[in-house]
């Protein structure tokens, strides 16, 4: 064999290699797209999994708000001052319905949405007591007040079905900058000793405040600094619970107002930090469910309920 016949075999054997080196590149190119495509298409339809189910609770929320809403045009009473406050209810049912239809994919506000819902809710069971105690309670109302009452009942025995589909939601929320509330904890207390010492009670003939403690979650993106937290308290007959009715215990929350039963101030650092506030209202407490709400930065963070004898 010649010399240029053996220098034309180990170009030839170069050129095979080569091209061999790029059919292999080519292959394993090709294998990592279709997996990259592969991953791309299961995260969409996740996505859209995600998507629907929140649409599904959308709607589950709309329609208890209607049903709610028809609950509410049932309810008369010749009290001018009580039914500025049920036609306030039913204008404020409204403009949940509208934020409903306007949010219709974000599971934070449809979450917020069914809590409101409920709140509503147990509010109107306190406006049918009221109603019925003054007289005024006509023949349709009667019907319906028995049908709340046993709604109420159904409700007690959904709180397991309802917590987990609110876990289930909780993951779906965008995490931003605001702060989760946990641990929320009210208790009824009995004040000694001129205020210095105090012991917790379940009577609410015998209580002098209510004691709510809490804990702020840590959150890096958070603004830092002085944080205000207001309490909001529903009484077992559908009131705003306050030390005083003026405007110095008005706050803002949720795109609405109300009064706080109490309220305290925390230095927020973006790590988890505790509070407790007491709760004064301007009448004795009553026996009954009191459904307690923290609120931080406007938005309500953390509930709990309490219940006196």
């Amino acid at each position: 064999m010649t010399d240029q016949q053996q220098a034309d075999k180990k170009e030839e054997k170069k050129r095979g290699g080569l091209l061999w080196m790029i059919i292999a590149l080519l292959f394993g190119s090709n294998v990592v797209t279709i997996w990259l495509y592969l991953q791309e298409k299961n995260k969409a339809a996740e996505q859209i999994i995600v998507t629907e189910k929140v649409v599904v609770e959308r709607d589950n929320i709309k329609n208890d708000l209607l049903a709610l809403q028809h609950e509410y045009d049932n309810l008369k009473t010749n009290d001018a001052a009580l039914q500025k406050e049920i036609d306030e209810k039913k204008a404020y049912i409204e403009q949940l319905l509208k934020e409903a239809e306007k949010h219709k994919g974000d599971s934070y506000i449809i979450a917020k949405l069914k809590k409101e819902t409920e709140t509503l809710r147990q509010i109107m069971i306190g406006y049918v007591h009221t109603i019925d105690s003054l007289g005024t309670l006509n023949k349709n109302l009667i019907v319906e007040k028995q049908n709340v009452l046993k709604e109420l009942d159904n409700e007690k025995g959904k709180i397991t079905t309802l917590n987990k589909e609110k876990d289930e939601l909780k993951a779906t929320i965008e995490k931003g900058s605001i702060l989760t509330c946990f641990n929320v904890k009210a208790v009824a207390v009995k004040l000694k000793s001129g205020g210095k010492k105090e012991s917790e009670t379940t009577k609410a003939k015998r209580a002098d405040k209510i004691k709510v403690s809490f804990s702020l979650g840590e959150n890096k993106i958070a603004k830092a600094g002085p944080k205000t937290v207001y309490v909001r308290i529903i009484t077992p007959d559908g009131k705003e619970m306050a030390k005083n009715y003026d405007d110095s215990f008005k706050f803002s929350f949720d795109k609405s107002s109300g009064y706080y039963a109490g309220k305290t101030e925390l230095n927020y650092a973006n790590v988890e930090i505790a509070g407790v506030t007491y709760c004064e209202s301007n009448s004795p407490l009553v026996s009954g469910n009191y459904i307690v709400e923290v609120t931080c930065d406007n938005v309500i963070v953390g509930s709990t309920t309490l219940k006196l004898d």
